[in-house]
């Protein structure tokens, strides 16, 4: 059944395409392009809502400013954004700028616990909903040759945290405490629920 009103997905990440695809959730992308800088006393929550709002922002207004006559009508349009982001305490690990970074960030994740969390962002005609989803990951120790061989595969280089849950790092993740979806970049219940409350489903 498709949704009742169309949704807009500010991101052109294709984990968060392939989990809405997934869950018969309709959409369309159109990616959002803002710095994400945290500010200086942003706690990780803090900064991923506020990132998950101005994407979505973002997309809202240039949407709006660029009428299709194919296209939702303006009191139809939903905008859904997320930001995902990966935490040891209080910092955070973000994209890794080179293979350098990624082996630091890594490194910090070997034989620790740290927190994923996921801000999701839903914005229609008279609303703005934020919220996030937090999950514990449980990772066990790796050598330097396999920080070493894992960053030269190259799959850690455009992930948040400098991983991939769902790929070869799933070898040394040993527990997740919460959602799994969330992880992988999108807390599809959350989503879900919120879709309904808006009534967009």
């Amino acid at each position: 059944m498709p949704n009742c009103k169309p949704i807009v997905l500010a991101s052109a990440s294709p984990r968060r395409q392939e989990l809405l695809k997934n869950a018969g959730i309709d959409f369309v992308v159109r990616p959002s392009d803002i710095p994400e800088v945290p500010f200086a006393d942003e706690t990780p929550r803090e900064f991923g809502e506020r990132m998950a709002r101005e994407k979505g922002k973002a997309v809202y207004s240039v949407v709006l400013g660029s009428p299709d006559d194919h296209g939702p009508r303006t009191h139809d349009l939903i905008v859904l954004a997320a930001d995902t982001v990966v935490a040891v305490g209080r910092e955070i690990l973000g994209k890794p700028e080179n293979a350098q970074d990624a082996k630091r960030m890594l490194s910090l994740l070997s034989n620790e616990v740290h927190e994923v969390i996921t801000a999701v962002c839903l914005l229609g005609e008279g609303f703005e909903d934020v919220r996030s989803e937090s999950t514990a990951v449980h990772f066990n120790s790796m050598t330097e040759t396999e920080i070493a061989d894992y960053v030269a595969s190259g799959e850690p280089m455009d992930k948040a945290g400098a991983y991939a849950i769902q790929g070869r790092a799933s070898r040394w993740i040993s527990k997740i405490e919460g959602d799994y979806c969330n992880v992988v970049g999108l807390p599809v219940d959350l989503v879900w629920r919120m879709l309904r409350e808006h009534d967009v489903l």
